[in-house]
């Protein structure tokens, strides 16, 4: 089984910074992507980077130029360096691991809220 920890969300003023941490255990080895998602009220699920066992990276179109994605493959983690936040970033962000073996395999944190004040 894997385990996902994050760390790192908070209230905030817009423009400024916060970083998310997830840290991987258990049964791991090499996540062939580890990325984050957030979900705000009363809307789906959406992705917000990516990151691939390549070092590719994906972001989605509002957070490009103000979010970066970093993951430590040794450590298995991954962080999500928030800049220039604004009240339209506010949710629950999820990190997420997907290992393609046998079958897809795909791992949820319990998320962390951020919410940005104007």
């Amino acid at each position: 089984q894997v385990q996902l920890v994050e760390s790192g969300g908070g209230w905030v003023q817009a423009g400024a910074s916060l970083r998310l941490s997830c840290a991987a255990s258990g049964n791991i080895f090499s996540p062939d992507a580890m990325g984050w998602y957030r979900q705000a009220p009363g809307k789906q699920r959406e992705l917000v980077a990516t990151s691939s066992s390549g070092g590719g990276t994906n972001y989605a179109d509002s957070v490009k130029g103000r979010f970066t994605i970093s993951r430590d493959n040794a450590k298995n983690t991954v962080a999500l360096q928030m800049n220039s936040l604004n009240p339209d970033d506010t949710a629950v962000y999820y990190c997420n691991v997907v290992i393609v073996g046998l079958r897809i395999y795909e791992y949820w944190g319990q998320g962390t809220q951020v919410t940005v004040s104007s």
